[in-house]
């Protein structure tokens, strides 16, 4: 590579391939370093990458055309890219609705939130909005990428909550119901809020461990808070209250208003979308299910 020196790193046409999208000419983190070399480098979140979609090692400076001095390694990779790559190798998915929390170490989730900062400024510069000088506008990238990392996405982002148990010592097997509890959830469409509510029937098991009530309230925000469609984030929550409780029986009814049709397309504010799942001794036994929806319409006067 004529021109061109290398320190602690292998040689260009050895480096790993990454994935586009490219950066964005106009993004202030992006930068020719060699305009005119036969081997150009641009500069993107402070790594050192080339248009052919190569990326130099990690801890590694490359250096080309000696006039620009080796100011950057390639620790500073994004860390969208970084927490991506560990998902990949594990053959995790990352959906809109899927949690990632064990894939982003320590640190990660702060500098997560400044990478979307960033990523939000380039949407509101190409939606020509001046955020330098409109002052409602100031911190509204920040604002944004700290709301959907910290709060509306949180369930992607964050572990499961912690949910304490104890033991079912008088051998309850009669129908519960919890609800409603209130529901906060985005449609992974338009990223347009759902908002309901949520009732749970449970037909404990006497050998099974019962949790609290306010602990259905901590799983069912966990699930919610996160993009998705209603039809699979009642599913993913009755998979996640089976598993902690392992009941004979499990209801779930949601009812939402999505925003999506109130906010846009048809603007029509009257349809609420309604969806239950039951299983076990719900799915069959009818006069418990029956009893389960009645009890429900109840409580909601």
């Amino acid at each position: 590579m004529e021109g061109a020196r290398s320190i602690g790193c292998a040689p260009l046409q050895n480096v790993p391939e990454i994935e586009p999208p490219w950066p964005n000419k106009n993004s202030t983190t992006f930068r020719e370093r060699s305009a005119g070399s036969a081997h150009p480098m641009v500069e993107w979140s402070d790594c050192l990458i080339p248009p052919s979609g190569r990326l130099a090692a990690r801890r590694s400076l490359i250096v080309l055309n000696t006039m620009f001095p080796p100011d950057h390694t390639c620790d500073s990779v994004p860390v969208s890219a970084r927490i991506r790559a560990r998902l990949r190798d594990a053959g995790h998915t990352f959906r809109a609705n899927d949690n990632i929390a064990a894939f982003i170490e320590d640190g990660e989730l702060e500098d997560l939130c400044l990478e979307v900062e960033n990523r939000m400024n380039a949407v509101l510069d190409a939606l020509v909005i001046d955020t330098e000088n409109d002052h409602n506008t100031v911190g509204t990238a920040r604002r944004v990428a700290r709301m959907f990392v910290d709060e509306v996405f949180a369930g992607r982002y964050r572990p499961a909550p912690p949910v304490t148990s104890f033991p079912n010592v008088s051998q309850l097997n009669e129908l519960m119901i919890v609800g409603p509890l209130t529901v906060r959830s985005a449609c992974s469409h338009h990223l347009c809020p759902i908002m309901g509510k949520m009732w749970i029937g449970v037909l404990p098991s006497r050998e099974a461990e019962l949790i609290g009530l306010s602990k259905f309230a901590r799983v069912c925000d966990w699930i919610m808070s996160r993009p998705q469609i209603q039809e699979e984030a009642v599913i993913m929550l009755a998979d996640e209250l089976e598993s902690r409780l392992q009941p004979e029986g499990l209801a779930v009814v949601m009812e939402a208003d999505h925003f999506c049709m109130h906010w846009r397309g048809v603007k029509d504010e009257q349809p609420v979308m309604t969806t239950s799942i039951m299983r076990g001794a719900f799915l069959q036994n009818e006069a418990l299910r029956r009893e389960f929806l009645d009890l429900r319409k109840g409580g909601d006067k």
